[in-house]
């Protein structure tokens, strides 16, 4: 495994540092020339590569791993979810449009009122009626067609002190319905239908712009996972490059103790492995950087216990993808690209813009009906005087008696009691008075035609004029979008088809180089080379196995990109979406 190959690399180096420097102070120095006069040889070296900082355990990594845990923990999937709740939450606000709505006052009122005259009702001067009423209501719109009603039933209770008053207490009742129908502006398409239908469509665009994020984050965490790979190839290279270059140094510094080499072929081989030092320095930086990248996409937050774990990618890049024609390939992204699709569903969101506003430059013309059912009933008050007639009885007793002296027959009393000629129905309670009401004893029905002619609807025409330009825009929109997803889909099958020819170079490259240096330690070790010549070799061929690995990598995240432009990268890794 990896991380047992740099545990055992860094053990050996540690190991063969600590041996050449035992040889190094037993061995003898060669005479002095005049070489050795100007040139020290410099002491060995010890090569240590510190443990990685907060890293103490390792954890192999498949790519499926990976991309599980960042379909699972990533913040940007997670809120582009919370943007499809929000958006499945507003059809359901735009659906309360048309909840009946429950309602209704209720209200206590004491009037006094100054009467000046008997005909008032009152021979004190005032009036005083006491009114207490509950008027319950039932409202609310119709999804079709676009009309509206309401419900009323008003019940009051009225008490007085007016002499005229033969019932007492009232109990007046009205049951009260209205419904209004448009018949031009608003009959087909108003606003409530308008904001439903449009947030039907934002929550289809929130899928689509779901996917799109997962799509990203996705051929992100693939591209993270191949880098990563990169860097512990790198670091391999780089760690087999400080060993090539010990080995190096050692057989160097045995050859000038025997003066086959003088000491400044010591000092070349050590100058090559700080070299070499320094690159495994750096390839361990980029190593730690380019796995905190990949745990930033993965692990849900800081304290995930991962954090402390060395990741060790064990999925190999596929070096023979599947090979697409450009025309499929094009097809597929113009099939499964959601920015496409987010650009359809935006026209469709037009549409209903277009079709409302076109729905507003209508004259308006209402047709409401109105009916109403009346009741009332009350307690019969006790008979008495007519207050009309009530100051004339002493002059109609007098003539009373005369016409008897005089013969005559009396004078008949004009009657007309407080309480005379009240029919049965409105005699009774509040049960009485609800009786009257839905037996229909007092109706009354009204229709009413509501017209409203602007002479110009220049708001209304402004609106969809902005609609109707909002509808070229998205057509240049998708226009754009499809070249943009044919160039990006010929881009990244370039990018496969060149990724692929760079690690079959490089990988010929790289044996070739190990051949070279194969051969020119050869030639060194007969004597017909040089050590410039060898270490040349060898960098060579620490370049090109590092450049193989770069090309491994780089064929991973062309494939990663190809699948996101085409759109297939969900179905290449057999990810659903709920």
């Amino acid at each position: 495994m990896r991380g047992q190959f740099l545990l055992w690399s860094l053990t050996s180096l540690i190991a063969l540092g600590q041996q050449q420097g035992a040889q190094q102070q037993g061995a003898k120095q060669p005479p002095a020339d005049a070489d050795q006069a100007v040139t020290r040889v410099p002491p060995v070296r010890q090569f240590v590569l510190r443990p990685r900082i907060g890293v103490t355990t390792d954890k192999e990594l498949t790519l499926q791993d990976a991309l599980a845990m960042a379909l699972a923990n990533n913040k940007d999937i997670d809120g582009s979810r919370i943007d499809r709740d929000k958006a499945i939450n507003s059809v359901l606000g735009a659906k309360g449009y048309f909840d009946p709505k429950v309602g209704g006052t209720a209200s206590y009122q004491k009037t006094v009122t100054p009467v000046a005259s008997t005909l008032g009702g009152s021979a004190t001067g005032a009036v005083t009626s006491r009114n207490g009423i509950a008027d319950p209501q039932l409202s609310g719109s119709l999804p079709w067609l676009g009309g509206s009603y309401q419900f009323d039933l008003s019940s009051s209770r009225t008490t007085t002190n007016n002499s005229f008053a033969q019932l007492n207490p009232q109990y007046p009742t009205s049951l009260n319905f209205s419904f209004t129908q448009p018949l031009w502006r608003n009959l087909h398409y108003d606003d409530n239908r308008h904001r439903l239908e449009a947030a039907k469509k934002n929550v289809y665009l929130t899928d689509e712009q779901f996917r799109q994020r997962v799509m990203q984050i996705v051929t992100q965490t693939e591209q993270a996972y191949w880098e990563l790979a990169y860097a512990y190839g790198n670091l391999e290279v780089q760690l087999e490059a400080v060993r090539l270059g010990r080995d190096q140094d050692e057989s160097n510094r045995r050859q000038q103790e025997q003066g086959l080499l003088a000491p400044i072929d010591v000092v070349a081989a050590q100058r090559q492995l700080a070299t070499f030092e320094e690159n495994a320095f750096s390839a361990q930086e980029a190593l730690t950087a380019a796995e905190n990248a990949l745990k930033t996409l993965i692990l849900p937050d800081r304290t995930d216990p991962i954090w402390s774990s060395a990741l060790i990618p064990i999925t190999p890049v596929n070096v023979s993808p599947p090979v697409t024609p450009l025309q499929d390939a094009v097809r597929e992204g113009l099939d499964n690209r959601p920015e496409l699709a987010q650009v359809q569903i935006n026209r469709e969101i037009n549409e209903t813009d277009n079709r409302f506003y076109r729905e507003q430059t209508k004259p308006q013309v209402d047709l409401v009906a109105t009916h109403t059912n009346a009741g009332l009933a009350g307690i019969q008050l006790p008979a008495g005087p007519n207050p009309f007639t009530s100051g004339l009885t002493a002059l109609t007793d007098q003539i009373n008696q005369l016409s008897v002296l005089a013969g005559l027959p009396p004078l008949q009393t004009t009657g007309g009691g407080t309480t005379a000629g009240l029919p049965p129905l409105l005699v009774g309670g509040y049960g009485q008075s609800l009786s009257n009401l839905f037996n229909s004893n007092f109706p009354t029905t009204q229709v009413q035609l509501r017209i409203s002619l602007p002479l110009r609807n220049r708001t209304a025409e402004a609106n969809l004029n902005n609609s109707l330009a909002e509808t070229r825009r998205i057509r240049n929109q998708r226009l754009q979008t499809e070249q943009t997803i044919e160039a990006s889909v010929r881009n990244a099958m370039q990018s496969v088809d060149s990724a692929k020819a760079r690690l079959e170079s490089s990988r010929v490259a790289r044996e070739s180089a190990e051949e070279q240096y194969q051969s020119e330690q050869r030639q060194f070790r007969a004597g017909t080379s040089t050590l410039f010549l060898v270490q040349q070799r060898q960098t060579d061929m620490i370049t090109a196995r590092s450049q193989e690995r770069r090309a491994e990598a780089d064929l991973g995240k062309a494939i990663a990109t190809f699948g996101l432009a085409t759109g297939t990268i969900l179905q290449t890794h057999n990810i659903q979406l709920r």
